[in-house]
């Protein structure tokens, strides 16, 4: 171990970034219902799914009053009107499919969607703190976290398959709560020039990117392919480098231009973002700049928490610079980890988008197959076969992202050794079409 030197930083900690010790970036306990002068959004807001089915949402906001926002108080109000008005929007941008799309946002929707998200310092487009962190609900309040006891607040079409994307979703995210504590121990180890600390803390990051993997591969349990990609992923889809709406959407009463907003993204997500920031992952380029400009979809404090990572001491020097044999393991398996997890996402991402599309191609063409399977996979936006929900160009972006994950491992910088082996597409798609859904 080497010399420790006296801390000059102000220790860190989760509650200045508005962090839960217990719930992460999770936003604990949200609030399930408005003050009664919202009902009118929230009657529209609990029936999105079946205001599209029966063709009516449009007329429905068209119908709704222009409500002031100042009565919105706290936080939680708040990200429940966020979300109220953002699964509101994306029903009425996206009701009749790639079809009809509209160019402009009535003001009754526009008007206190943009207040509340100035407010949160959020843009006014559905974000993963929307369907995710803060769309949770249990069923029995003293039960477990887990998929049996949790249900949505607010839904969109697709039915059980979206339950089970928005949670299955939160719980990798419950799953790298430990690690995301870690963190904290990881960067005052450095600071202190702890050897033993920093070695500790790591491995708790590790352990907890590996039940990330764990948690996420109940995707194939709760989620049908063919209703993810034929159903909900076109009501996830923005109005930036989107093919269906190039030109955007005007905000009728806040800005008579058209506006860009990203789709729901997993890069949304923080998680993964203070990861790289710890390890150092280098993301550069198209993908870099995609990840970046993700952060401008996360929580303020959230995204400040990531930055004040990455501004921290380089945890990956401190590696090099001590050669500790176990620090250097640990970090290696940090790293390999995060591979994995990476190399997994590829994987769902085949199941779900890649074979799928491959699968619309064939019916459109012979227009064989069975009669759900026909209208869920064949009625799927064609533009989006090849992009991501946040417009990125999916497969390209993922690999790129896992690769430079590679990168940062020790002995890449030392020997050139990969962290672990790449499976080829071949064995991804296998890996991907062979899982079955229960």
């Amino acid at each position: 171990m080497g010399t420790k030197v006296k801390n000059t930083e102000i220790p860190l900690s989760l509650e200045q970034f508005h962090i839960s010790e217990d719930y992460g970036f999770i936003l604990p306990e949200p609030l399930r219902d408005l003050p009664v002068y919202y009902k009118p959004w929230m009657d529209i807001a609990r029936n999105v799914p079946e205001l599209i089915s029966s063709h009516s949402l449009r007329l429905r906001i068209h119908d709704m009053p222009l409500l002031e926002t100042h009565l919105l108080q706290t936080h939680r109000e708040l990200r429940l009107a966020h979300l109220a008005l953002s699964v509101m929007t994306m029903g009425y941008v996206w009701q009749e499919g790639e079809r009809e799309t509209v160019k402009v946002l009535p003001r009754s929707l526009s008007v206190p969607f943009s207040e509340v998200s100035q407010r949160l310092g959020l843009p006014p487009i559905l974000i993963h703190a929307d369907t995710v962190l803060a769309n949770w609900k249990k069923r029995d309040p003293d039960g477990p976290f887990s998929m049996e006891n949790l249900d949505l607040l607010l839904t969109l079409p697709g039915g059980e398959s979206v339950r089970g994307f928005f949670l299955v979703t939160l719980l990798v995210e419950l799953a790298a709560v430990p690690g995301l504590k870690s963190i904290l121990d990881v960067i005052n180890g450095v600071q202190y020039n702890d050897v033993a600390m920093v070695t500790k803390a790591l491995d708790v990051v590790g352990q907890a990117i590996d039940s990330m993997t764990k948690a996420f591969k109940l995707m194939h349990e709760y989620v049908d392919p063919s209703k993810f990609y034929g159903i909900m992923r076109i009501y996830l889809s923005g109005w930036k480098d989107n093919p269906l709406m190039p030109e955007g959407l005007v905000y009728e009463g806040v800005q008579e231009k058209p506006m860009e907003f990203s789709g729901g993204s997993a890069a949304q997500s923080s998680i993964l973002h203070c990861f790289d920031e710890l390890l150092r992952v280098q993301h550069e380029g198209s993908s870099g700049a995609f990840l970046r400009r993700m952060r401008d979809y996360m929580p303020p404090s959230h995204k400040q928490f990531i930055e004040t990572i990455s501004s921290r001491p380089s945890l990956h020097s401190f590696v090099l610079q001590q050669a500790d044999e176990h620090l250097t393991h640990t970090f290696e398996q940090c790293v390999a980890r995060l591979v994995d997890f990476r190399n997994y996402h590829i994987i769902i991402v085949t199941r779900y988008i890649t074979i799928p599309a491959s699968r619309a191609k064939q019916l459109r063409a012979n227009k064989q197959g069975l009669a759900e399977e026909l209208d869920a996979i064949r009625s799927a936006p064609t533009a989006l076969e090849e992009r991501g929900t946040g417009g990125s160009g999916i497969m390209t972006f993922l690999k790129t992202v896992r690769d430079e994950t590679k990168d940062t491992s020790i002995s890449q910088c030392t020997n050139g050794n990969q962290v672990s082996p790449e499976p080829s597409i071949t064995e991804i798609q296998k890996a991907a079409s062979t899982l079955t859904t229960k």
